[in-house]
């Protein structure tokens, strides 16, 4: 099992100014940051992120949604990182999150649901790659 995963804190969210709440969510539940930044993807780097949605219906709608602002991706590492982001952000749309989850408080719609978690450890070590160099990362430093 891995023990990093990705959030990404999506356009939707920073636009209404929730990313210190939703990090603060996220270190309370254990979670290290590992590394993080604001950026404003591109078509081209938003499309090749949501690839494996090229040929789903919503695909055009989430490359514009992502490239509509500003979002802030996050390298996360705790123990079984994943599942417990997963289990931390809720469900997609947000009306069937559970309570507490961030989904749950922060987003507004199954399309703006105000976060990104990876869905595999395999999909996390790619997502990671997508927005950090090893550099940034900091594996070097003790945390």
């Amino acid at each position: 099992m891995s023990n990093k995963t990705l959030a990404i804190i999506k356009p939707d969210a920073v636009k209404k100014n929730l990313v210190g709440q939703i990090i603060t969510k996220i270190t309370e539940a254990g979670f290290k940051v590992k590394a993080v930044k604001m950026t404003k993807l591109t078509v081209d780097s938003a499309g090749g992120f949501y690839e494996v949605h090229k040929e789903r219906p919503f695909f055009n709608d989430l490359v514009e949604f992502m490239t509509s602002g500003p979002c802030v991706p996050i390298a996360l590492e705790k123990e079984n990182a994943v599942a417990d982001f997963r289990k931390l952000i809720g469900a997609t749309d947000p009306a069937q999150a559970d309570e507490g989850t961030i989904r749950k408080l922060f987003a507004d719609s199954k399309a703006e649901n105000a976060v990104h978690g990876s869905d595999s450890d395999e999909n996390a070590a790619i997502e990671i790659a997508h927005f950090f160099t090893r550099k940034e990362l900091l594996e070097n430093y003790p945390n």
